[in-house]
């Protein structure tokens, strides 16, 4: 599976947020920050508000801040902000078709192939669930938390 860059720009300003303590971020000073295109980061900084996990002000003193808690803010809510909620994998059911066709009572239940795909991706799920922005930051080092956090201070 592969996700977009939105997911890792999502994160990386979450983490940068969450050095402001609930202050306002420009969202300029954070593209600016990580080398974005302002425009770009403008489409995924609003997923993220859609979504709850972001505030925006409007207003030439306004930005952009963490909508809660940072340990309230899960890597899987940023995820699904960003990509949506959709599971990585879309059976097809192609074991119904072609001339190896299965008995449809043979398909009353799931198939082994979509089992173990729902069951990966649940897997999946639960871990992003299990780290929050809290964590993550906190496993930043003392030089990407002092840069985070004078960014979040222009």
């Amino acid at each position: 599976m592969t996700m977009s860059a939105g997911v890792e720009w999502g994160v990386h300003v979450c983490l940068l947020l969450a050095q402001a303590n609930g202050g306002l971020v420009r969202r300029r000073a954070i593209a600016d920050h990580f080398g974005l295109p302002e425009a770009y980061l403008a489409k995924q900084l609003t997923k993220l508000v859609a979504a709850g996990v972001l505030d925006a002000v409007p207003g030439p003193a306004g930005g952009y801040r963490l909508a809660s808690d940072p340990k309230r803010i899960t890597l899987l809510n940023i995820v699904e902000a960003i990509e949506g909620t959709r599971s990585s994998f879309v059976c097809t059911e192609i074991r119904r078709q072609g001339t190896g066709a299965a008995d449809p009572s043979e398909c009353v239940a799931d198939c082994t192939v979509k089992s173990a795909m729902l069951a990966a991706d649940n897997a999946w799920r639960q871990a992003l669930r299990a780290q929050t922005v809290n964590d993550l930051s906190s496993r930043l080092s003392d030089s990407v938390r002092r840069r985070y956090a004078s960014t979040a201070r222009r």
